[in-house]
């Protein structure tokens, strides 16, 4: 669809709106941005973000159930599964740009795009959870590149048609927080899926069932995504070659700001993700009550995108990522002081940093989306956002090979006889480092407001 089209229900308005930063803007002003702006519905918002669903499903099985899978059904070493993931995991994340690039240069085949990555998606799905006994490494191998291949060509040409969809940017929010809230529906719905089929039907044929009932939800997810396309204004890229390099790309001093923000902040947030489950069995002594507190953290995360979108409509997003960042601070702080045995106390962490992940996950894909469009980068959407996938891959990557050895380096090893020292480590690691890097992105996001809030910033 070109993007002079637009269906019947669009309103059509002169709208104000907001810069990335809060400025207020006319339509007009705003660079390569029409007159013509769509008002969101709830019913728009679900069906464009229903590929959050699955995509968000995906994650858990691949990285948590496959492995304990190949190791409990075919006898594989769990260290051997480890290290084909973390090369696995090297590969997706270095791959994520050139997806970026292929999509931005074949634009026009978005669709098609989508359907490939899919296709790849399910594929490496259903080839994960029916392995070859023959040569049961390779394929493990093969499957989850397959998988995380499709998860990644989807994931970004998703993402960025949320960004190119014409909207306000005090709307753009509601399309980041609606998406990403079905996300963390599809996290939620993941880990209790596996343990209820196992039930049913027990461990041997689980998985089957689970790949079974999956695929059918992702392809009409893609059904619901690829009609939605029909009829959305979007802001097509207007050529289709020349395009900018990459090192031009990100010289822009905007982008150098906001990525290497993004990239501290979400290496902040990486530490305690990596090392969640040895703080709660060893520092906290609660094991038993991991579930509950992954569920009170991600249902809070899902729950907290109506408040962000409403203190981004009335702050601006950067005003409200700095909340998120002094909220995500004080919340750490108070879980390095926790004991043995402070369950609700770290319950209560669990609710207040899910709050600052709802905001990780609506606001820089949604400030990003602004500054596409005040930059009149359309043609380079989906670079810019492979760059945010690689980002926060790579901020995971990091946190797993430095915060795990700087724990062994201390002494600790999981699930051992713990002394003051050893908590005291745990605590710090878990807790402490994650407040000092948030604490210099918080310091950068006030530093460099103004600069992130101009509209269009020279290299």
């Amino acid at each position: 669809m070109t993007g002079d089209q637009h269906p019947a229900h669009v309103v059509s308005e002169r709208i104000e709106h907001q810069g990335p930063g809060g400025d207020e803007i006319t339509a007009g002003e705003a660079p390569g941005h029409p007159a013509v702006l769509q008002r969101l519905t709830p019913s728009s918002l679900a069906v464009y973000g229903a590929m959050a669903f699955p995509l968000s499903f995906v994650g858990l099985p691949i990285y948590l159930h496959a492995p304990d899978f190949y190791a409990v059904t075919l006898q594989l070493p769990l260290a051997t599964l480890g290290t084909v993931l973390l090369a696995l995991r090297l590969f997706d994340a270095i791959q994520d740009p050139l997806i970026g690039d292929l999509s931005d240069r074949f634009h026009h085949a978005r669709s098609a795009i989508l359907v490939f990555g899919v296709v790849l998606l399910g594929a490496g799905f259903w080839m994960l959870f029916h392995p070859q006994a023959s040569y049961p490494v390779l394929w493990f191998a093969a499957s989850v590149l397959i998988c995380t291949t499709g998860f990644s060509v989807v994931s970004i040409n998703f993402q960025t048609l949320g960004g190119l969809w014409r909207t306000t940017t005090t709307e753009r929010t509601r399309i980041t927080a609606s998406r990403e809230a079905i996300g963390l529906v599809g996290l939620l719905v993941a880990a209790v899926t596996p343990p209820v089929l196992t039930q049913i039907v027990g461990p041997a044929e689980a998985f089957h069932w689970l790949a079974l009932i999956y695929l059918p939800v992702l392809c009409i997810a893609l059904w619901l995504l690829i009609r939605w396309m029909k009829d959305a204004p979007l802001d097509v890229p207007e050529k289709t070659s020349g395009q900018e390099g990459w090192l031009s790309l990100l010289r822009n001093k905007w982008r150098v700001l906001f990525f290497g923000l993004m990239f501290l902040n979400t290496f902040a947030s990486a530490i305690p993700a990596v090392l969640v489950l040895f703080f709660i069995r060893d520092r906290l002594g609660a094991e038993a009550y991991t579930g509950l507190f992954l569920l009170t953290y991600f249902l809070a995360g899902a729950l907290s995108m109506p408040l962000w979108t409403a203190l981004a409509r009335k702050f601006g997003k950067i005003r409200a990522w700095q909340f998120s960042l002094a909220a995500a601070i004080f919340t750490f702080c108070w879980a390095a002081l926790l004991q043995q045995g402070d369950l609700v106390a770290y319950g209560v962490v669990c609710a207040l940093s899910g709050l600052a992940l709802g905001a990780d996950l609506a606001l820089p894909p949604a400030i990003l989306a602004d500054h596409i469009e005040a930059d009149d980068r359309q043609n380079d959407a989906s670079r810019l956002f492979s760059i945010m996938a690689f980002l926060s891959k790579s901020a995971l990557a990091v946190a797993t090979g430095l915060a795990l050895p700087m724990l062994g380096l201390f002494g600790y090893a999981p699930n051992v006889a713990m002394t003051p020292e050893l908590n005291f480590v745990l605590s710090v690691t878990y807790a402490g480092l994650p407040c000092v890097f948030k604490l210099a992105a918080l310091g950068g996001l006030l530093i460099f407001e103004k600069d992130l809030a101009t509209q269009r910033v020279t290299a």
